[in-house]
């Protein structure tokens, strides 16, 4: 049988793997792939990437142009926009974005379009595996047909399994490798070769019992960390009500060595992972008619932060400065949508100069990381800006700043000697000792 092949392959890092989308999750997935010593084919729309890839450097700041170029070197790694060369490989990871609509719906349409890519080319004997996060059954009721309009029958053909992304960018203490791979197959023989292929990749493996069960894993996840920052993110204004800092409180509160957990607040939610996917099961949860209000209040909280940060400076800036927001200059630092990374996506910083912008304020912004806004879906109207220079006659003369991603190597001493008023959101200033009568909270 065509699987036994296979297993023996992906045994002895014979098989190779190719890997759809190189982005923040297809590229570290493939460098750890060829770090393993398997050979592995990187595909991607976008050819400036390949052209990047193959001159041995990279385009994600947190993953340096050495690890591209020990990759090359190896003889291990290359990467296409040539997508007929899937038939080539044996196995093929999928992982592209799995956005939501404007009406906060599941957008499956990257998703499905590589899913009709690889049955143009799929032969027998592969294994495909989806890593892109989505609800429970997008790869059994919405995947698999797709890959059966080739002719060819899943399970018997070719083999398809669901392994969750589990990255975390910029986390050094965290690499692909090292953490553990939920796999969830359709069908045992699915799973035995998802478990080999991962089995090589990754320090540890974890089986669940189906592809849905595997999707639920993920979903339950994000979802756990949604409530919870939404959780403190409320806490955060009862407590700032009562003179009470947030900070403080958890800090004080994670010293029981049980049955608490850390969480922080912060301006909302970024990333791929928290403020979307939650809504991925609660859209899938209303086929079964059970309503979701854990997960929608969440997200209400979570999105309202934004507009609660620009209250609060606006409140500071009468209070302190005498000044309307109308016609005041505000600096944004900090872009990227969590620290020492420049990943933009879903960043409540686009949100929070939109809010600003719309209320009069004049905006900038500086970021170490991301030296130019680059286009998004949402924010397609601040592409092209270019970071501020932060030195003293630059800072001051803005009306106010607002810290709101709390990047390392952003010197918050000289900048709070600086400032005019500071607004803190990830509490950049209280960290580091840094207090004065121009600094707050919000």
């Amino acid at each position: 049988m065509t699987e036994h092949n296979l297993a023996w392959r992906l045994e002895h890092r014979k098989a190779h793997i190719g890997v759809i989308g190189l982005g923040y999750v297809g590229l570290p997935l493939t460098l750890a792939i060829a770090r393993a010593g398997s050979r592995v084919l990187g595909f991607d729309v976008d050819p400036s990437k390949a052209k990047l890839l193959e001159t041995g450097k990279s385009y994600i700041k947190h993953i340096p142009s050495e690890d591209i170029e020990l990759a090359n070197q190896s003889g291990l790694f290359a990467a296409t926009t040539d997508f007929s060369r899937l038939a080539s490989v044996d196995v093929v990871i999928i992982c592209v974005p799995t956005p939501l609509s404007s009406h906060f719906e599941p957008d499956l349409s990257f998703v499905k379009s590589t899913g009709h890519q690889i049955a143009a080319h799929l032969r027998p004997g592969q294994l495909i595996v989806l890593e892109s996060t989505s609800f429970p059954g997008t790869t059994k009721d919405i995947l698999l047909p797709i890959l059966e309009t080739s002719d060819l029958r899943c399970g018997t053909d070719f083999f398809l399994a669901f392994s969750p992304e589990r990255e975390d960018p910029g986390n050094p203490n965290f690499s692909t490798a090292q953490i553990p791979k939920i796999v969830g197959g359709e069908g045992t023989d699915a799973q035995k070769l998802a478990l080999l292929l991962y089995d090589n990749i990754v320090a540890r493996t974890v089986p669940v019992s189906s592809s849905a069960t595997a999707e639920a894993v993920k979903i339950t996840e994000n979802i756990f960390r949604a409530v919870n920052i939404a959780l403190v993110n409320e806490l955060k204004q009862i407590y700032s009500k009562m003179g009470i800092d947030i900070w403080e409180v958890i800090e004080a509160a994670k010293t029981k060595p049980f049955g608490f957990m850390p969480f922080y607040p912060g301006p909302g939610l970024g990333g791929h992972c928290i403020p979307i996917d939650p809504f991925y099961l609660s859209w899938k949860a209303r086929e079964y008619g059970i309503p979701t209000r854990f997960i929608e209040l969440a997200g209400e909280i979570n999105s309202r932060m934004p507009s609660y940060v620009v209250n609060e400076l606006a409140i500071a800036l009468d209070r302190e400065r005498k000044k309307g927001l109308n016609g005041s200059r505000v600096l944004v630092v900090g872009l990227a949508y969590k620290k020492n990374i420049d990943d933009t996506r879903e960043s409540p910083a686009l949100v929070l100069i939109d809010l600003l912008e719309s209320r009069g304020a004049v905006v900038d912004y500086h970021d170490p990381h991301v030296p130019t806004i680059p286009r998004t879906r949402e924010h397609g109207h601040l592409a092209n800006r270019k970071s501020a220079k932060l030195d003293v006659e630059t800072v001051g003369s803005y009306d106010v700043v607002l810290i709101a991603t709390d990047h390392d190597d952003v010197d918050y001493r000289t900048l709070a000697e600086w400032s005019n008023l500071i607004i803190d959101t990830r509490n950049a200033c209280g960290r580091n000792g840094i207090s004065g009568n121009h600094i707050f909270s919000a």
